[in-house]
């Protein structure tokens, strides 16, 4: 892959803050370029906009912290992916990546009845030993692999629910369609993680790269519980939007 030159940087005006004016260059040299693309160098953005490499470093740097540019060791920085924006309100991950023009896919790593040991049946609000679906994917977005997720629902309320072709359809769209669900309240707690090497590894990533870790709990609107759930997403590839009223 070639490096861009260099020439669509146009120099800095004097009369402005530098750092702020080659954080915006910066930021529109990304933009033309598209994801993937390598940035120049940092010697040419210095040269070509008047200013120390170090300053050029900062700014990349700042780049690199909010995903929008990656380094590769001894070959530079390039332009990142587009990151996906979960919201504060409860939709499917399918609603999250058609809403951003994006084409949402899985690969099904499981799709089985198990037991419920105390935990999840604890977690499910259910007698232990119930027999729960459990359903683990990965989940792309235009082919990428993006999260994985694991999803245990009890049986009993959603027969041979481990037979559906379920693919990369939309979980709660086939609940809504086959039984008939309304999805009430949604309590979700989120931390920072890192991959593990068998996550990394199906996730198309680094092993020990940042990752965003959901843990949810999903109920009717008669409070009975729906499903507990995991999803584990890249960190590079998606961020999360709230709003304070």
């Amino acid at each position: 892959m070639s490096r861009s030159d260099g020439e669509a940087v146009a120099p800095l005006d004097d009369d402005a803050p530098k750092g702020e004016q080659l954080r915006r260059t910066l930021q529109e040299l990304i933009a033309g370029l598209g994801p993937g693309a390598l940035l120049p160098s940092e010697r040419v953005l210095a040269e070509r906009c008047g200013v120390a490499r170090m300053t050029v470093r900062r700014a990349v740097d700042g780049l690199v912290a909010e995903g929008l540019a990656y380094r590769v060791h001894r070959q530079g920085t390039f332009v990142g992916e587009p990151r996906i924006v979960q919201s504060d309100t409860l939709t499917s991950f399918s609603e999250d990546i058609v809403a951003r023009g994006l084409t949402p896919g899985a690969r099904v790593l499981a799709q089985e009845l198990m037991l419920a040991d105390d935990a999840l049946a604890a977690a499910l609000e259910r007698p232990p030993g119930i027999a729960v679906v459990r359903i683990q994917r990965v989940r792309t977005a235009d082919g990428e692999p993006v999260a994985l997720e694991w999803a245990y629902l009890p049986s009993e309320d959603f027969p041979m629910l481990e037979r559906a072709q379920l693919g990369g359809r939309s979980l709660y769209g086939l609940l809504r369609e086959r039984y008939g669900l309304t999805f009430g309240d949604a309590r979700q707690r989120v931390s920072a993680v890192a991959l593990s090497a068998e996550e990394a590894e199906l996730l198309d990533a680094e092993e020990g790269q940042p990752a965003f870790l959901f843990r949810r709990t999903t109920r009717r609107p008669n409070g009975r519980v729906i499903e507990s759930a995991r999803s584990l997403y890249r960190g590079d590839r998606y961020e999360i939007e709230m709003r304070q009223q």
